[in-house]
């Protein structure tokens, strides 16, 4: 029996890809292309309308083509009325573990929905086995969930409460990964910020046993919540000087205005979140921050809008993931009053994202000249070789090898991306 595995979203939803992979491969199933696949996995992403609605679409599609679908990931626990009812099974994130029996099952004329109890069901996803594909990059998901009950968020439905993996089992993964040659660690959650303050630890311990792992290798720490971060600061950017730390910071804003902040739940203020950036970049030279912002949130004035421009202007971060407010089912924001009309949401939109570009513009080009240490990744898409410096910007090489430690000087700057030649 051939099995096709189709992964949307974040890095966890990849990393549940690769542990589906391993626990199909184990069963006797072999993982194949689309075309000559019976089964189709749609590892589903429903952070926003859009996504979610492409998901639906797409799930249709396969259906339609004569492929039998299982659906997975965030979906099933934000929107099942979205699934196609010919799927042939449905599996929330917690029940990845069953994606073998879903098929047995499908096989049969059956149908294996296991979404519903998430809440009660609760499994170690480092003690499942996971396919290595080889490359430079291995994710390592150290927790589930989060501790934040943000009005706009449906992926809190999916993933629920915290459950901080073991850290000598994240170790353990780490060193694994290195063993078999990947070069680039990146620790994946809902929020790294608050890893392991419901096991008596925290994220800035954690990394000190990562780093404390023999070998050349780097660490990118992924999005944490300034409420959390800010707890464990002085850990944090202590940590953040070892070399194999990439000078990485993903520090979500969401709003530049204090009562639009507390509107979505957001237990920090503008003013805690630029003590964070102050502090990470008095200790950190050449810090990349990134951060994201929403727009159009229920709300949200002229006046609470051009403060997020005037926060944006004040601490010009490398790079703004920027995304229109959108309702998810089931949320407090989906009721507020005060919903923006879409044009000024667009409008707003538009506006902070030429802004973006403009700030990430000027940022780069003062790289042009500069000699950088990057960690080569893979060929880029349209031509050269893809890799990271040492604070993760994405850099383009007219040619260099894969996988390695290369210096290299800085030739052109865009608003995303560097080039560079060695």
């Amino acid at each position: 029996m051939r099995v096709h595995i189709e992964t949307y979203g974040c890095t966890r939803n990849k990393a549940d890809a690769e542990i589906m992979e391993a626990l199909l491969l184990k069963a006797g199933y072999e993982i194949a292309e689309l075309d000559s696949a019976e089964y189709v996995v749609v590892n589903t992403c429903a952070v926003k309308d859009p996504t979610e609605k492409h998901m639906s679409k797409r799930i249709k599609e396969l259906i339609d083509s004569g492929k039998r679908v299982i659906v997975t990931g965030c979906l099933p626990h934000v929107n099942p009325d979205a699934i196609d009812e010919r799927a042939s099974g449905i599996l929330g994130v917690k029940s990845i573990d069953r994606i073998v029996e879903a098929i047995q099952l499908a096989e049969k004329g059956e149908k294996l929905i296991s979404v519903e109890g998430w809440k009660e069901r609760s499994i170690d996803k480092l003690e499942l086995p996971r396919i290595w594909k080889g490359g430079v990059v291995f994710v390592v998901p150290i927790s589930e969930g989060c501790l934040n009950a943000c009005t706009y968020c449906a992926t809190r439905f999916a993933r629920g409460v915290l459950k901080s993996y073991k850290p000598e089992l994240i170790v353990k993964w780490v060193k694994e990964a290195l063993a078999k040659g990947y070069k680039e660690i990146q620790l994946s959650s809902e929020d790294t910020g608050c890893y392991g303050f419901d096991i008596g630890t925290n994220l800035a311990k954690l990394l000190d046993e990562i780093t404390a792992i023999e070998g050349d290798f780097r660490v990118r720490v992924g999005m944490m919540n300034p409420n959390n971060a800010i707890k464990i600061l002085d850990e944090l950017v202590e940590v953040y000087k070892d070399e194999k730390i990439y000078k990485f910071l993903h520090l979500p804003v969401q709003s530049g205005d204090n009562e639009i902040l507390r509107k979505m739940g957001r237990t920090y203020t503008v003013e805690e979140f630029e003590e964070i950036v102050k502090e990470f970049r008095k200790h950190i030279k050449d810090l990349n921050l990134n951060t994201d912002i929403i727009v159009g949130f229920p709300g949200e004035s002229e006046e609470a809008f051009q403060n997020t421009v005037e926060l944006v202007k004040r601490i010009k971060p490398d790079k703004i993931n920027v995304s229109r407010f959108s309702p998810r089912p089931g949320t407090l924001a989906a009721k507020m009053e005060g919903q923006i009309v879409g044009w000024k949401v667009k409008e707003r939109s538009r506006y902070l994202h030429r802004l973006r570009l403009s700030i990430s513009y000027e940022i780069n080009k003062r790289y042009i000249g500069r000699e950088v240490e990057v960690l080569t990744h893979s060929p880029g898409e349209k031509g050269g070789i893809e890799g990271r410096t040492m604070n993760y910007k994405d850099i383009i090489l007219p040619d260099a090898p894969i996988g390695e430690f290369v210096r290299v000087k800085v030739t052109k700057a865009t608003s995303t991306y560097l080039m560079g030649k060695l």
